[in-house]
């Protein structure tokens, strides 16, 4: 567990891919937990640590989630988040190249709980959400581009059915129409930049999670010096 900021009211993590926030029907220990267990460790705290989940990322996506450390700090982030306050930054490798390079998506997309499944239609229809983000084009590898999001909405599955809907699905993410997985089951998604108003200081936090290891990322190491 990579912990990225740590203040008195929140602590941001770099997320693993494989990992999951919160519980589910797996029993694999969440994050939520082990933060838990690493902040009583870490101020030898007697007794149940508070630490509140504020947003979540999908299983096989890295990259930054908050917690919140107060339910003063909770409930305010909770409502940031809900506002659209919070401005959430997500870079994506797909095997093919967007065309244009930059755009804005508008989608209405419903949900199918029996196979956990996001759907996106240029048009309304009943029980859809409207799903809102920004992207623009800015790498290429020899194999791959790198897809710049931000989010205007949250839905479930959003960045991957909407990049789906234009012919760029995210690498080893087969649910939404790329061709091969990943070995480690994980897709090339990596929730980059989180940036808000501190909910109990005031204070800008803007934090960006590193790039991932992999060769196929670290051939965007320019963009990366660039973008900070």
């Amino acid at each position: 567990m990579q912990i990225v900021y740590e203040d008195n009211h929140i602590v941001i993590v770099n997320k693993s891919p494989g990992e999951i926030v919160q519980g589910d029907k797996t029993g694999d220990e969440p994050l939520v937990e082990s933060l838990k267990r690493w902040l009583k460790e870490k101020y030898e705290k007697p007794g149940n640590v508070f630490c509140g989940v504020v947003h979540r990322l999908d299983r096989p996506v890295g990259g930054l989630v908050v917690f919140a450390k107060t339910s003063k700090a909770l409930a305010r982030l909770n409502e940031m988040f809900r506002q659209g306050e919070v401005k959430k930054t997500y870079w994506a490798l797909s095997r093919n190249r967007p065309e244009p390079a930059e755009g804005r998506l508008v989608h209405f997309i419903t949900t199918t709980e029996r196979n956990n499944k996001s759907y996106a239609s240029d048009t309304e229809r009943r029980g859809s959400k409207k799903a809102v983000l920004s992207y623009r084009l800015i790498g290429c590898s020899d194999r791959y581009s790198l897809i710049e999001v931000n989010l205007e909405t949250g839905r479930k599955h959003q960045i991957r059915v909407q990049l789906s809907a234009i012919g760029c699905p995210i690498r080893g993410d087969l649910k939404y129409g790329d061709k091969r997985s990943n070995p480690d089951g994980s897709i090339s998604l990596l929730a980059r930049r989180v940036c808000f108003v501190h909910p109990v200081s005031g204070k800008i936090i803007d934090v960006t999670a590193p790039l991932p290891d992999d060769s196929l990322w670290q051939a965007f190491k320019d963009v990366d010096k660039n973008d900070d």
